[in-house]
């Protein structure tokens, strides 16, 4: 049976000297186990890999290390100067536009979310964890970085999908959302009024985010596993038109 061929933006990585385009395996693997999915990686080439989307039935926004580069919201300083990936940024934000034109599925994670609220006009929290009243929503530590942090509460499309209304997830982001962009819904919050999750509402197909990472043991979590099972039936749909 034919798969999806879904799409992974890959980031700017030094390594060992040389400029390279990588990601985390764990998010192919996650799309080959439960997404009905082949991934194929996008290089951080900025529009020049836009003829791309006339090949792929999905796009899987990442997590990543790096962070929205704040110019891109507006902002007047930069908390985080040293954690950026501007070739990333080049290709993410006009992918996110040329995606939700076409309305090909999208599935958003971690930096994937705030990047498609930055692409559609909203901005950050550089820092969350520096706001009064916000957890510290950071990775633990070692084998502690994946593990289960805190509940989210689940509302709309995703309470549906997931067929939930509280989960517990992990936690491994240090930026979130604070102007939500128009356009956006908020599907799920964290205990301390961290947008945990957003759908675009209007999509002509699947255009879902969350800020945790699904990706990880994926066919252990049924709400994992459902979400990514969500996304692979969108990407079958659009394939087949």
């Amino acid at each position: 049976m034919t798969r999806n061929i879904i799409g992974i933006p890959a980031c700017t990585k030094l390594i060992t000297g040389y400029i390279q385009h990588a990601t985390p395996a764990r998010y192919g693997a996650a799309l080959i186990a439960a997404s009905h999915g082949v991934p194929v990686l996008i290089p951080p080439e900025g529009e020049a890999v836009l003829p791309l989307l006339d090949h792929l039935d999905g796009i899987m926004f990442n997590g990543s290390l790096s962070n929205v580069a704040p110019m891109r919201y507006g902002a007047d300083f930069d908390a985080t100067p040293d954690a950026h990936d501007p070739e990333r940024d080049a290709t993410t934000l006009p992918l996110i536009h040329a995606g939700l034109e076409r309305g090909i599925p999208m599935l958003f994670i971690c930096r994937g979310m705030q990047e498609l609220n930055v692409a559609l006009g909203g901005t950050l929290f550089q820092e969350v964890h520096h706001i009064p009243g916000r957890m510290d929503h950071r990775a633990g530590e070692g084998d502690q970085r994946f593990a289960l942090k805190h509940e989210v509460s689940l509302t709309g499309e995703l309470a549906r999908i997931t067929g939930a209304e509280k989960i517990q997830v992990n936690s491994l982001h240090g930026q979130a959302i604070d102007q939500l962009a128009p356009g956006l819904n908020v599907e799920a919050l964290a205990p301390d009024g961290t947008i945990e999750a957003v759908r675009v509402a209007g999509a002509k197909a699947f255009a879902m985010a969350v800020q945790w990472h699904p990706e990880w043991e994926v066919t252990h979590f049924p709400d994992r596993l459902r979400l990514f099972q969500a996304f692979g039936e969108a990407c079958s749909a659009y394939r087949h038109g």
